[in-house]
């Protein structure tokens, strides 16, 4: 490729995947065809980790490059800065054309806390959710500015999103997960005749697990599933993208696998729960595992009041969920596939770089649990990771790597400066074999506003993760978990505490106290001695 040509960048990503649901990572149920074609030639991470395992905080930190503890996004519910800097804004910036289709959850969708949740919060932290409390840091804007994704608003009419949207130029929006989300698809959908809000859902479901109403079969057709959407959106602007003839970006975001694990009629079938495995650890003995994972344990098969927070599946909840789980996984590679058929058909492939990867993991069965929050076993915080650099040579990668590096990565590889206080480490020496490692440890962070029983909020975990094992605090209790993944890579044992795992759990500490020191904020440049 010519040096004076920009290089395209193609971004997806999807929701809540966990590194090995995925056929090239040796998954030998699930298929995806089209992304292990695009694994076989890309750079593959087997130790990707979020910053953060969950939605807003890490999406923030793809984009801006730093870890929530600095771009402020800690948790759901914080509108990501819409005046930071970031990847696509800088992009755009340089001349390129920006796009976004599908889920972005850079603002909120529009529901609140559950009333278990605000109960805490207001015994805990009320000036959290006092309407007469202001912010220590004062955004002064138009009212309204963070309410571009609102579900409730856009179900009622299409709503266009403005220019520069955090950096994007246009927006092709999905507000939400599972069958019915809101957004622009809505109006996509209806345009076809079918109502998503009328035709999908639990209660309209042809069939569903009485045990968990978060995996039912969707009465929407295939074609007019939301990843159907973001498919036919996507290769469609790769069209208008190959006339311009300029440099673009764009960000294909699917809503799946995410629960609701609600496949289309073709996908709810497509995989037995009886041909999938119960992971090891499913009846593991959790006794030194911290208290709010026990209290789980001790409740399996009871789903949390709260239907996105963490609850122990028993073994028919599981495979249920898998099967549906694996038949949104199928539909979601058949429309990569069909957005990577548009790349090569506009003659575009040889000069545009392809990344796929998730925002956060599921435990899924792991440790008897499912979905996310409050922990981070490796299930949830490893994601897939692939990036294809057309020019340089396919391979993998153990190197600890996080979703922060991706920005600073891909603005390297587009030749485009970057801007102060990107905190992730350009993955280039990796992708062209100059280097084998980039950092030997990585901090994840998670904070919430409440808490679990055996774990009352607000909640501040940090972990941090090296070659040698994981080591994670729940700060304002005694609680640790140490794992040496020297013997323990599945981290079934927690040994924290114990004299014979004193030497790592000591060196775990220092690396921690470095980590966390290391995300002091470094965004804002002095102009003086004093």
């Amino acid at each position: 490729m010519s040096a004076a040509k920009p290089k395209n960048v193609l971004v997806f990503i999807a929701d809540q995947l966990r590194a090995d649901h995925l056929g090239f990572a040796g998954n030998t149920v699930v298929r995806t065809p089209h992304l292990d074609r695009l694994a076989a030639e890309s750079m593959v991470f087997t130790d990707a980790t979020v910053t953060n395992p969950t939605c807003m905080p890490n999406r923030a930190s793809l984009l801006t490059g730093r870890w929530p503890s600095a771009h402020g996004t800690r948790c759901n519910g914080i509108t990501m800065d819409p005046d930071a800097s970031n990847l696509v804004r800088t992009l755009s910036c340089g001349g390129y054309l920006t796009t976004a289709v599908g889920k972005l959850h850079h603002q909120n969708m529009g529901w609140g806390f559950e009333p278990v949740q605000l109960a805490e919060i207001e015994a805990t932290d009320p000036l959290l959710v006092d309407a007469r409390a202001s912010d220590a840091r004062a955004r002064p804007r138009t009212p309204g500015w963070d309410k571009w994704e609102d579900k409730a608003a856009h179900d009622e009419q299409f709503i266009p999103l403005p220019r520069d949207y955090y950096g994007y130029g246009h927006v092709d929006l999905v507000i939400g997960h599972g069958d019915r989300p809101g957004g622009h698809y809505v109006h996509w959908a209806r345009e076809r005749g079918v109502d998503p809000l009328t035709v999908g859902g639990a209660e309209n479901a042809p069939r569903r697990l009485e045990s968990w109403d978060q995996v039912y079969q969707t009465g929407i057709p295939a074609d007019l599933h939301p990843s159907a959407y973001v498919g036919e959106r996507a290769a469609g602007h790769l069209a208008g993208f190959a006339e311009a003839g300029e440099p673009f970006f764009m960000f294909v975001s699917f809503p799946d696998p995410h629960h609701p694990y609600s496949p289309p009629e073709g996908y709810a079938d497509m995989y037995s729960p009886d041909e999938v495995q119960l992971p090891v650890g499913f009846y593991q003995d959790h006794a030194q595992s911290p208290p709010h994972i026990r209290h789980m344990l001790e409740r399996r098969g009871e789903p949390n009041e709260d239907p996105t927070m963490t609850f122990a599946a028993d073994e028919a909840q599981f495979r249920q969920a898998l099967a549906a789980q694996y038949g949104l996984i199928t539909l979601m590679d058949e429309q990569i596939g069909r957005v990577l058929a548009a790349l090569e058909e506009n003659g575009l492939a040889e000069d545009t770089i392809v990344v796929f990867t998730s925002d956060h993991g599921d435990l899924f069965g792991d440790h008897g649990l499912m979905l996310k929050h409050f922990s981070h076993y490796r299930a949830v915080t490893n994601v897939p990771l692939a990036i294809r650099v057309p020019g340089l040579a396919a391979g993998t990668s153990d190197a600890l790597v996080s979703t922060a590096d991706l920005a600073p990565t891909l603005l390297d590889l587009t030749g485009t400066p970057r801007y102060r206080g990107i905190q992730g480490l350009s993955l280039v020496p990796l992708l062209e074999g100059e280097a084998e490692s980039v950092r030997e440890a990585l901090i994840i962070e998670e904070d919430q506003p409440f808490g679990l029983p055996g774990l009352p909020g607000p909640v501040r975990t940090r972990s941090v993760l090296t070659r040698q094992g994981r080591l994670t605090r729940y700060f304002g209790t005694e609680v640790t978990e140490l794992y040496d993944h020297g013997v323990d890579r599945e981290e079934l044992n927690n040994v924290a505490g114990q004299e014979k795992f004193k030497e790592l759990q000591d060196a775990l500490t220092v690396a921690m106290l470095e980590g966390m020191a290391e995300l002091a904020d470094e965004g804002i440049a002095p102009t003086a001695a004093a």
